[in-house]
């Protein structure tokens, strides 16, 4: 199976809910506005059928990873990664899912054997985001990525270890020195340090912009003996054609 290569359909049963919730709940598609579909068919394609690229940040930060992402932020991706995340919309966790899978099989493409899995790693929220938005969309997607990558018999984990060790300023409308500066040394490894060790490490996040989050977590996973092989996200600014 190569990166480019979908991931598997979601099972069945998750599929006929799909379909009956949505003529239970008429709702106009959240990428493009086609009616009476939280997602048509070819806007779920544009993410789970897409060819990942290595992202590049205009001026990446010391120590920032190779960065894989599905697909460019914008268009159908941006609303889907919105109306998840700010919205509520987890039935939109399989497909984002699906695509942050096709960027984890990007960026590691050897299959991972079964004593040393695949380790997703996701970029924490905090305390205050999770409960303002009732849920942590980061976890729900690296879990639905996980979940395909199993199903395409790849042995993966998620493994929540980061969290902010202090408080952070909001992010939006910093330029990408000043988002170094806000992030430095915020994050922590506060668990699963063994379990880090035994796995190939990937940091996973739904968006890569300047890339200052996923250098701090490189940051502070490699203190923590960690192997950080590479990031992988569901959409990023810029890309390598």
């Amino acid at each position: 199976m190569s990166p480019s290569t979908p991931v598997p359909k979601p099972p069945l049963p998750v599929r006929l809910l799909d379909a009956t919730l949505d003529l239970l709940l008429p709702a106009a598609c959240v990428g493009c506005g086609v009616a009476r579909t939280q997602l048509c068919h070819e806007c779920r394609r544009h993410l789970t059928a897409a060819e990942p690229l290595r992202a590049r940040p205009a001026h990446p930060p010391p120590g920032l990873p190779e960065i894989y992402a599905a697909v460019r932020y914008g268009g159908p991706a941006r609303q889907v990664l919105l109306a998840h995340k700010e919205r509520g919309a987890l039935r939109l966790a399989t497909p984002l899912g699906q695509a942050l899978a096709l960027a984890a099989r990007a960026a590691f493409p050897a299959t991972p054997s079964t004593e040393r899995p695949l380790l997703l790693v996701p970029m924490p929220s905090t305390t205050h985001t999770t409960r303002a938005r009732g849920h942590n969309p980061t976890v729900r997607v690296a879990r639905a990525a996980a979940s395909a990558l199993r199903a395409a018999g790849i042995p993966t984990r998620v493994v929540p270890a980061l969290r902010h060790g202090r408080a952070v300023a909001d992010q939006s409308g910093l330029d990408a020195a000043a988002r170094q500066r806000n992030l430095r040394g915020a994050l922590t490894v506060h668990a699963h340090r063994t379990t880090l060790r035994e796995g190939h490490v990937l940091v996973v996040d739904d968006l890569v912009t300047t890339g200052a989050s996923l250098s701090e977590a490189t940051r502070a996973l490699a203190e923590a003996g960690a192997d950080v092989l590479a990031g992988a996200v569901v959409a990023a600014t810029q890309l390598r054609d």
